[in-house]
């Protein structure tokens, strides 16, 4: 069943859906409407809300970029290739393919969602290589599904991060809420294992017969730039810069810099684990596994290709927040739901509003700044915990990341896969997981009170 409905959704996708880019575009045109009906606000005012986000993810922009292309880089350096390579062998069925593909992917994302994403894809592509029968498409849509499910109680995910920071700007309504009641909490650890199990369920399910598997070798003729292999340069004569450029020495002082820095970032902050020092950490490590400066030079170009739509779409997302904050549109949403709302249905109504603002304003620590309020509003006025807001709007946020492209991107980017490819595979799997935290949040919390 499920894999006719995946494959009816596959048909509808590849006939209908186009570029990523362009949904970005409809998505900008849709809060346009909105924003000027709903709102209330004139079209130019929309505009100059437009244009007045279109930068504000230039930061964070930078950031997916670094985390994309170093995470690239890691995986391309040969002690950690060599790994990749022999885990991908241990699968020889297209079942046995798509477990360790999900597996993977989740364990790296229970670390870091940056690290699932980037290297759930690049193992995923590794498995494809080595196993024929397997469909490539939806080995890429696994390996990006299994890092979504796990990411409620990844110890990286960034709402409950934010609240346990000195200085949040909620400090003074509610304080700091450890992480024994957000991502360490029966909700969402049991959330996040069985949405594990029920991806792990779904993708056998979906999986492709064999007449209907389109293995790797298929996308090999694209231009996929970044599964291009690193291949040594033929040896040059010595010269001075030559010299520098293969000088391990100086990656190694580098690298020793680095690992200062890192010991003191944790000593001082905790195992907090933001995107600026997952970068660094990215970066010192590759530094010190492809030894010398020259082999992380060519890594690091390599990998440069598959950011093309991160550059490209997120100020486009950055202006559609801008457009959804100037309008009000993130208030009237999140009031609307939270109207409607009781003590029993308000865990369930803030899941599907933070999955709605999700779609227009995909940016985890952007959408609590301006969700977060109204919602912590909310549970105190109906003398709910505080951290049932803060649970649900993350499980919420990144469900409708299955429909929203904007994560998606540095995986197509790496796969050179286009979205249509696994959108279908995404969106079974987003309604299956979409269950399971609907009845997650709202009977977990009555079980273990």
């Amino acid at each position: 069943m499920l894999r006719s409905i995946s494959q009816r959704f596959n048909v509808a996708v590849e006939n209908y859906l186009p570029n990523a880019f362009i949904f970005a575009i409809v998505l900008t045109f849709v809060t346009l409407i909105f924003g000027m009906t709903a709102g209330g606000q004139s079209f130019f005012q929309m505009i100059e809300h437009w244009y007045g986000g279109f930068w504000n993810f230039l930061a964070f922009t930078t950031q997916m970029l670094l985390i994309l292309i170093t995470g690239y880089a890691l995986t391309q350096a040969p002690l950690v290739k060599k790994w990749m390579t022999k885990l991908a062998k241990i699968p020889k069925t297209q079942t046995s393919a798509l477990t360790i593909t999900i597996l993977v992917a989740a364990v790296a994302g229970y670390l870091s969602w940056g690290l699932g994403f980037v290297l759930g894809t690049l193992f995923a592509m590794e498995v494809a290589r080595n196993v024929q029968t397997a469909d490539y498409r939806i080995l890429i849509a696994a390996a990006y599904t299994g890092t979504v499910a796990i990411l409620p109680a990844s110890i990286t995910v960034t709402a409950p991060l934010l609240v346990n920071t000195p200085g949040h700007s909620l400090e003074e309504q509610i304080g700091l809420i450890p992480l024994t009641e957000t991502i360490f909490s029966p909700v969402l650890l049991i959330v996040a294992l069985v949405s594990v199990i029920v991806t792990l369920w779904a993708y056998r399910k979906m999986a492709p017969k064999k007449e209907d598997v389109r293995p790797f070798t298929e996308f090999q003729n694209k231009e996929i730039a970044a599964t291009a292999e690193i291949n040594p340069e033929p040896p040059s004569k010595k010269t001075f810069a030559s010299i520098l450029e293969n000088s391990k020495a100086l990656s190694y002082i580098l690298v020793a810099m680095g690992l200062t820095w890192i010991i003191m970032y944790f000593s001082n902050n905790g195992f907090n684990l933001e995107l600026n020092i997952i970068n660094f950490i990215f970066l010192m490590i590759g530094l010190a596994l492809h030894g010398s400066p020259k082999s992380y030079i060519n890594a690091i170009t390599k990998g440069m290709p598959s950011a093309a739509g991160i550059a490209l779409q997120f100020p486009f997302y950055a202006g559609i927040m801008g457009m959804m904050v100037g309008a009000g549109l993130i208030t009237l949403i999140s009031q609307w739901f939270v109207s409607i709302s009781n003590e029993f249905t308000f865990p369930l109504f803030s899941l599907i509003s933070a999955g709605i603002v999700n779609i227009f304003v995909p940016s985890a620590g952007g959408q609590w700044q301006i969700q977060g309020p109204i919602m912590v509003q909310a549970v105190q006025e109906m003398g709910i915990p505080i951290s049932v807001a803060i649970n649900t709007v993350t499980i919420g946020d990144l469900l409708t990341n299955l429909l929203q492209p904007f994560f998606v991107l540095p995986a197509l980017g790496l796969a050179g896969l286009s979205l249509r490819d696994i959108w279908g595979y995404c969106l079974v799997s987003m309604f299956l997981l979409f269950i399971v935290a609907a009845l997650g949040v709202t009977f977990i919390p009555l079980i273990f009170g």
